[in-house]
């Protein structure tokens, strides 16, 4: 047959707080410093980000202020690395800097440091529009005056300027249409 544990009794109305007490894990509750700073550690996160995400855990926002304070000025905080990094990021991902700059504005960051944060990724507007272009639409495609549109439309809604998207989707020259 089986073994027979003698010493392992299980209580059903155990909850796991007593059996970690019984065991002599006790534990504590993390302070605002320790819950950003877990945050952190995953991903960059703006201030404005951080304090929002420390108050739906539970954080009173006078604690939130300062543990954040204290991570700012250790250097785990930044909020113009967080705007370098989401720039990049975004430029990466096919979009244009008005919607880079829209979506850093809803994290709190200043004009000033989205400037910044748009100079340090050192995006090639053009080329980004042409490559996510490229991944969207065949060549043919854009021979279509409805097809031109649908990409302008595109290049627009992923914040690109007006004049760099006519200028990427202009209509090709006659000659570029018969060599093929």
């Amino acid at each position: 047959m089986g073994q027979v544990f003698e010493d392992f009794v299980v209580d059903i109305h155990e909850t796991p707080d007593d059996a970690n007490r019984r065991n002599g894990r006790h534990h504590r509750e993390p302070t605002p410093t320790q819950r950003a700073l877990g945050l952190l550690v995953r991903r960059e996160h703006s201030r404005k980000e951080l304090t929002r995400k420390l108050a739906a855990r539970g954080v009173e926002k006078d604690d939130a202020a300062i543990a954040i304070d204290q991570l700012t000025q250790a250097g785990w905080q930044d909020d113009a690395r967080f705007a370098e990094s989401l720039a990049r990021a975004r430029a990466a991902a096919g979009y244009g800097p008005a919607r880079i700059r829209a979506e850093l504005a809803t994290h709190g960051i200043d004009a000033q440091s989205t400037d910044e944060a748009l100079l340090a990724s050192q995006a090639d507007w053009n080329e980004r529009a042409r490559a996510l272009l490229a991944r969207r639409f065949t060549p043919q495609a854009l021979r279509d005056p409805r097809q031109r549109r649908k990409a302008i439309d595109l290049l627009l809604r992923r914040g690109f300027e007006r004049s760099l998207a006519f200028a990427v989707v202009r209509p090709l020259p006659q000659s570029d249409c018969d060599a093929e």
